[in-house]
């Protein structure tokens, strides 16, 4: 665990954060200083990033100061005794207060995801298990539904194919767009492979079956790039996030599967290929040609988005290796969490938090919530230990010159 990397929270956090900390409010001061004079849009917005740290390191330097000036009265022999009480108190409640500041402060220096005001999209598709696997992913389907729901976020699916066989909930791949805003930042600690272990309904003997599914967190990018953060806006050939469509070959087809005689005669179906990665995305689910192609465009656009970004995380985490030996990291082919229907449970192998209750879990209900925050929380945990790397390859790099 990040924890290795750096002093626990509960006392104070480690100098390399501190320090950081102290940088980036001195950056703060100049800039706002800055804007004082002229404004910039670019200057505010970073003032705006920064004005949390800010804050926070202001309310951390009070309290450790407010802790420094009670301590002398304390131990000022001249203190009359009704004031000396009420320091104690005072000195109390304050060192109460500092693992909270602490935790805040931590929680700012870490930099917001590029994704997370986005909406998003949820790829999920079984694994290993053959038709168990398609049976769970289509309950996993259910229970990303019925949060979204309890949390009061829009979702709809926008791609749906069942297996051929008896079963009908034996999902091959659904796509569910959520659109709220902040989706992405609230849904991320998803992506990554589920397995269950069950009895399944035809298994005569009573023996636990292990299977899999996979789940991916998409962003979800609007129509149009134009109103987006210069950085995110897809339309901008000098965008990350831009996709040439030179570089995607399109296909139409004829769609395949239940549907009835509509899916013999029409070339609704449409399948897009981007040429330089090789992924590929097909869309047959509705009538209209134009309304497969456009859902399609918007997975493929998710997916390189993505892709994209995992590659740039995937470099940091390499470079930060010669640091500390190592970043913990979690990709989309890791296990991240086990439903284990024999003892009701559900475990998250990330955070480690177990619950034992699985119907609730499955339900969108609380339990899930408090799995998700737990990994919130672990992910806020692996990028502090990523800035302590930073922070001392900076440091070994200052003292190499």
């Amino acid at each position: 665990m990040a924890g290795t990397q750096y002093n626990q929270l509960g006392s104070e956090p480690s100098s390399s954060l501190l320090s950081r900390a102290r940088s980036l409010a001195v950056e703060h001061s100049k800039l706002s200083a800055h804007l004082a004079d002229s404004f910039d849009g670019r200057v505010a917005k970073r003032v705006g990033e920064l004005r949390p740290i800010a804050n926070v390191l202001e309310e951390w330097d009070r309290a450790n100061e407010s802790i420094t000036e009670l301590n002398s009265l304390l131990d000022d022999p001249d203190t009359d005794p009704e004031l000396k009480s009420l320091a104690i108190e005072d000195l109390e409640t304050t060192k109460a207060a500092l693992p909270t500041i602490s935790e805040n402060l931590k929680q700012a220096l870490v930099p917001r995801h590029p994704f997370a005001a986005l909406p998003c999209l949820l790829e999920i598709r079984p694994g290993a298990g053959g038709d168990e696997a398609g049976l769970f992913a289509f309950e996993l389907l259910r229970m990303y539904t019925a949060f979204c729901s309890r949390r009061g976020f829009r979702s709809s699916i926008i791609k749906l194919e069942v297996g051929d066989g008896p079963a009908e909930d034996r999902l091959s791949e659904a796509v569910v767009e959520v659109e709220a805003d902040g989706a992405y930042e609230i849904l991320r600690t998803e992506s990554g492979v589920h397995r269950v272990q069950r009895v399944p309904a035809t298994e005569t003997k009573g023996r636990t079956h292990t299977s899999a599914v996979s789940v991916m967190v998409l962003p979800s990018f609007p129509e149009t790039g134009g109103s987006m953060d210069n950085a995110l806006n897809f339309d901008d050939p000098n965008s990350d996030y831009y996709v040439d469509p030179q570089e995607v070959r399109s296909e139409k087809m004829r769609a395949s599967g239940a549907g009835g005689q509509h899916v013999n005669k029409t070339e609704s179906a449409i399948r897009l290929t981007h040429i330089p990665t090789g992924i590929v995305v097909s869309m047959q689910d509705s009538r209209s040609q134009h309304a497969n192609r456009k859902k399609a465009w918007q997975i493929l656009r998710a997916r390189l988005a993505e892709a994209r970004q995992e590659a740039r995380e995937q470099e940091l985490v390499e470079l930060r290796r010669g640091v500390l030996g190592g970043v913990a990291r979690m990709g989309r082919g890791d296990k991240i969490r086990t439903y284990n229907y024999g003892q009701s449970r559900c475990t998250d192998h990330r955070s480690g938090t177990t619950i034992h209750n699985l119907d609730d879990v499955l339900d969108g209900g609380e339990g899930l919530e408090t799995i998700m925050e737990s990994v919130r929380s672990w992910l806020v945990d692996q990028e502090v230990a990523a800035l302590v790397a930073d922070e001392l390859a900076k440091d070994k790099k200052t003292a190499r010159s």
